[in-house]
């Protein structure tokens, strides 16, 4: 319900500017902002994982929203300086740090935030450290994931959902 009313709020906001004829700021307020969401956790992030989250978000205009628990000063270090990289290109960013279990994370972010349109990690090693699962398909609770997994590994780039 709350989202509802939201949407119409910002109906009603649009609509008073196009009625003063403000019709580009109505059409700006009326678009939805695509999120890409990049989740990573480790200090050994690889730069193609960051090249990959940096290249789609550029190419399909969308924001980059960085999730990541922090275990250690270097991973902190690393999204220091790709959030250099992303003002450079001109990418809106969001860093969300969280602590804890890194699967529920994700899957509590993409549950809040509506608007990711996929969410990009580095290995399923991250989400299904268990082989057994992997071999079996992922484990149940992702299905509550509402938009596609993109891994990105060793020149391997998979999606999944």
């Amino acid at each position: 319900m709350k989202e509802w009313s939201e949407k119409l709020e910002k109906m009603f906001s649009a609509v008073t500017f196009a009625e003063v004829g403000e019709f580009d700021t109505a059409r700006e307020m009326l678009k939805s902002k695509k999120k890409v969401l990049l989740a990573v956790k480790g200090s050994d992030v690889e730069r193609q994982t960051l090249r990959y989250a940096m290249n789609i978000c550029k190419r399909i205009g969308a924001d980059l929203d960085i999730l990541y628990i922090p275990v250690s000063e270097a991973l902190t270090a690393v999204i220091d300086r790709f959030t250099i990289e992303l003002q450079k290109e001109g990418i809106e960013f969001n860093i969300v740090r969280k602590e804890g279990s890194f699967k529920q994370s994700i899957l509590d972010f993409t549950k809040a935030n509506k608007d990711v349109l996929f969410v990009i990690i580095e290995s399923f090693d991250d989400i299904e450290p268990d082989s057994i699962v992997k071999e079996k398909g992922f484990s149940k609770s992702w299905i509550n994931l509402n938009c596609p997994l993109v891994v990105v590994k060793e020149d391997i780039l998979q999606t999944v959902n």
